[in-house]
């Protein structure tokens, strides 16, 4: 091997070395400087005090954006010319969005969901066969916290395309209960009993007024419909201990609860 071939590859490898460090120096120094810029828009007092759901939103966009950012500068430092990068890109970018429609329909559910703001982060929603508190809103993804605390991700073009209950879009939430007692109690004894505990239950609003009345009366039960308002916070709260508070009253009222009747007619001796 000639001396003149042995300088070239010493050249070559010197010059891929240099490239080769120059693109990783770039990578490093670029991702800390994401991830300082971050930590400071997060920190100022403008990003604080912005809608949590679009500071979720603009997070996701900011870091990829920026870290697309530090790709690119890397790529042009390694020598690759852009133009070329750029048809590359172009040739390939048809192939990838084939690849990924998914995930573009994702982006496109997620801005969908940011415009119009069909819920929040803190909001407790119901859609597409799960329910949980929104916790996070990025760019494909929607992420719940479960009651008995399981996290829930599910694709944003899925929730952007179908029903969502939103639990926490109002401050006041109607428990509704069905209470069932023995056919032969009185009803206007029973309506007095359920207000006497509505009116001892402090997390019960007045307004709008309580409700109960008679929803109809079955051959061993009379069926009764309460409706009460509570903030949305005390739902559950007032759901579980208007059951327990009935259930004590009824027992001290002496109003029996229905239970299967069966008569039974003895013949004589034949």
């Amino acid at each position: 091997m000639s001396e003149q071939l042995l300088n070239d590859i010493k050249l070559i490898g010197v010059d891929l070395g240099i490239r080769v460090i120059s693109v990783l120096l770039v990578l490093i120094i670029g991702f800390r400087i994401v991830r300082f810029i971050e930590k400071r828009i997060m920190k100022n007092r403008s990003w604080v005090k912005t809608d949590p759901t679009l500071q979720s939103f603009l997070r996701s966009f900011m870091k990829m954006g920026l870290k697309l950012l530090v790709i690119v500068t890397a790529i042009y430092t390694a020598g690759i010319e852009m133009t070329s990068f750029v048809a590359v890109i172009g040739a390939a970018g048809l192939a990838v969005g084939l690849a990924l429609q998914g995930s573009l329909s994702n982006l496109a559910g997620g801005v969908l969901i940011i415009a119009l703001r069909p819920f929040r982060v803190g909001d407790y929603i119901e859609g597409v066969g799960q329910s949980g508190t929104v916790t996070d809103i990025g760019l494909f993804y929607t992420h719940l916290t479960t009651p008995d605390n399981r996290a829930v991700i599910i694709p944003n073009a899925s929730i952007a395309n179908s029903s969502v209950v939103n639990y926490g879009i109002f401050p006041t939430r109607r428990v509704d209960l069905e209470i069932t007692v023995a056919h032969n109690a009185q009803i206007e004894t029973v309506k007095a009993v359920i207000f006497e505990v509505i009116s001892r239950n402090k997390m019960i609003l007045d307004d709008p007024v309580p409700f109960v009345r008679l929803a109809s009366h079955e051959a061993i039960s009379l069926n009764f419909v309460v409706r009460v308002w509570v903030l949305s916070g005390d739902y559950w709260e007032v759901h579980f201990s208007m059951i327990e508070e009935l259930k004590e009253a009824f027992n001290q009222a002496g109003i029996e609860l229905p239970y299967p009747k069966f008569v039974i007619n003895q013949k004589g001796d034949l």
